[in-house]
């Protein structure tokens, strides 16, 4: 059996869940699933050595001869939107072009970034009459809505509409993260059997909780190990609340300076994070960049709490992926997110505080309490690797994914 999978993004690029990629092309290649890749030249989170290094490098073999990765030239992605928005319509057009004439393939599988990306599928399926699997991982345009880049009943969010729905007609399955995501969907119009709930996962082993007297990253990055820290891990975007965020910070540095904020990762709202931090002179916000999967348990590990944030109605029906990452590193989970999935696991399993999104005054009594609690933030970092041993291991949810295949190809 061979898949196509045209995608926005590859390795090496990095992202918050990119292990997730290679959890699931593993799983595939163990089962005797080949896949055949389309993507554009690598730009995410690279330096400008590696960016180089794929200049020339059009084709790849990987998984011991199970993965095909054909590559195509592209501009470096950079911040401004105009310019972005161009380049995931020119990487969709030579996706389509690649995907229609792609020999011998037995179905297409496409995640849901960038937004237009199921259309591929819709098409390819229309043209070559393979079956079409759908990764949702975002709704759109609710997301618009939620960032407030668009406004419901909208010009942008009436063609947004019409593109989610030729993608849910045409797909033969739709994975989706959540339950939440599941009852959207399906009050859409989406039947009941065609959905199939795949919670994202954690690779149990590679994310575990690292001493702070062993962690590397407290040396390399000159982090005093005697302070409380929060950590927040992943895209630094227009969604993620990071005004209300920095400012609890500036003023738990007059309050509370014991308590550090350790941001990791890029993104297109990181400019004015830097602007602000430097603006207000602020000791006590780190900006890191992404680090290298390899390094992953060190960084869930560098907070004594992890963050989950985000601007108020943007993740009314999603549980972002890093919150597995920080209950796998037994840290407890401080959430400032709308109320959802996330808000009872987090509340019924005891792994850490939730408060609802834009409520700055909660997120920081949240926050003030772990750090007067150590003992409970410990206890709710147990509580929390337990809960991910027990749900959400590597192992369970690629096995659901071969299987979701193996169900749509009549296996």
């Amino acid at each position: 059996m061979r898949i196509l999978q045209l995608t926005g993004y590859f390795f090496p690029e990095k992202a918050a869940s990119i292990y997730m990629e290679d959890n699931r092309l593993q799983a595939f290649a163990d089962n005797d699933i080949d896949t055949l890749i389309y993507a554009s030249r690598p730009t995410r989170g690279l330096d400008q050595e590696t960016y180089n290094a794929y200049k020339d490098r059009y084709y790849e073999v990987l998984y011991d001869g199970h993965v095909f990765v054909h590559r195509f030239p592209m501009y470096r992605e950079g911040r401004n939107p105009v310019l972005r928005a161009l380049r995931y319509l020119f990487c969709w057009l030579f996706q389509l072009f690649l995907g229609l004439k792609a020999k011998n393939v037995d179905c297409v599988y496409l995640l849901s970034t960038p937004p237009i990306q199921g259309l591929l599928g819709a098409f390819i399926k229309k043209i070559r009459h393979i079956p079409f699997i759908y990764n949702l991982q975002d709704i759109f345009p609710d997301s618009l809505v939620g960032t407030g880049l668009a406004k419901k009943g909208g010009l942008l969010w009436k063609i947004g509409r019409v593109i989610e729905n030729f993608t849910y007609k045409h797909a033969d399955k739709i994975i989706v993260i959540s339950e939440d995501f599941k009852r959207n969907i399906m009050a859409k119009g989406v039947p009941e059997e065609k959905i199939e709930v795949v919670y994202n996962w954690v690779d149990q082993n590679a994310v575990v909780n690292v001493p702070r007297s062993e962690n590397k990253l407290f040396a390399k990055y000159d982090l005093d190990p005697s302070k409380f820290y929060l950590s927040y891990c992943g895209n630094i975007g227009l969604t993620q609340n990071m005004d209300m965020l920095l400012e609890i910070m500036q003023d738990l540095s007059v309050d509370f300076p014991d308590i550090h904020l350790v941001l990791v990762g890029e993104g297109a709202y990181k400019g004015n994070v830097e602007a602000f931090v430097a603006k207000h002179n602020l000791s006590n916000v780190h900006l890191l960049p992404f680090q290298p999967y390899e390094d992953i348990s060190q960084v869930f590990s560098l907070g004594d709490a992890g963050l989950v944030i985000s601007k108020p109605g943007v993740g009314a029906n999603s549980v972002p992926s890093k919150t597995w990452s920080i209950m796998s590193a037994s840290r407890p989970v401080l959430a400032s997110f709308d109320e959802n999935e996330l808000k009872d696991i987090v509340e019924s399993h005891r792994c850490g505080l939730f408060s609802k999104a834009g409520d700055k005054e909660a997120f920081r009594s949240s926050i003030v309490q772990l750090y007067k609690d150590t003992d409970l933030c410990k206890e709710m970092g147990t509580n929390g690797r337990a809960f991910v041993m027990q749900n959400l291991t590597k192992e369970v949810g690629t096995k659901k994914y071969v299987d979701v295949i193996n169900k749509v190809m009549g296996k």
